[in-house]
């Protein structure tokens, strides 16, 4: 494979054909090894397969009031999520200060780990929920792939294609320098889109499918940023997970 002739590849994402982005696909990954400037992606279309996968996904909404594949959880957008009990998921909706007012983020949100491992993002800080067994089981293989021991996990609940999350980058002080980032996705296929900060026109494209990995290290999280789009015309729910290791 010509790692340098990106045109020529029918790759399943969007990578720039110029200078200092390279890929190939690795047999022992069953994915692909994409080298950008500052910084390593690993992308792993069926990182889980579809049983697990399904069953992941059941098991993050398994709750005792509603069915949550008919559910329709667009209802509780100004209400708090405490009369809903979920069995393995403590689940909730942040609101952020702007500009004097106080807005609900456009997804629900979890934060998982270690017990002195809080997390500060977006002027938001997070006390850790206890670890288990599923959490567990999900982290464990990934961590046989990345190397590393991950020590906490963030979790973000698209509802549908109306929910998203705007660019940012994973670099708070908490996450220390070149922090590498684990990131499995359950449910809808979303667009998930990298640019460069010092040119927006770069681009990246992904899609996170049910069951993909994506692995983010190197410097990306300080030369790159990252978004997951508003698509309207997706009705289906989806659940990301992004472990991290706080120092």
């Amino acid at each position: 494979m010509d790692l340098f002739n990106l045109s020529s590849q029918n790759f399943p994402f969007q990578i720039p054909n110029m200078e200092g982005f390279r890929c190939e696909f690795n047999q022992d990954l069953n994915g692909y090894i994409i080298n950008v400037p500052n910084g390593e992606i690993i992308y792993i279309e069926h990182f889980f397969d579809k049983k697990i996968s399904d069953r992941t996904l059941e098991y993050f909404l398994e709750n005792d009031l509603f069915d949550w594949k008919i559910a329709n959880w667009r209802e509780f957008d100004k209400e708090s999520l405490s009369n809903v009990k979920f069995k393995n998921i403590n689940w909730h909706h942040d609101k952020l200060n702007m500009y004097g007012k106080e807005l609900f983020l456009p997804r629900y949100s979890a934060w998982y780990g270690d017990s002195d491992k809080p997390y500060t993002y977006s002027g938001i800080t997070l006390q850790p929920n206890n670890w288990n067994k599923g959490l567990l089981y999900i982290k464990e293989q990934i961590e046989k792939l990345a190397m590393v021991k991950f020590n906490s996990v963030l979790m973000n609940w698209y509802r549908d294609g109306e929910d998203y999350i705007n660019w940012h980058t994973d670099a708070e002080k908490e996450l220390g320098n070149n922090p590498i980032i684990g990131s499995i996705n359950f449910g809808a296929t979303r667009r998930f889109l990298l640019r460069r900060n010092d040119d927006h026109s770069v681009k990246i494209e992904f899609p996170l499918k049910h069951g993909t990995l994506l692995i983010m290290r190197g410097e990306l999280q300080h030369h790159w940023q990252h978004s997951v789009p508003k698509e309207k015309k997706i009705k289906e729910t989806r659940i990301n997970l992004t472990f991290r290791i706080i120092k």
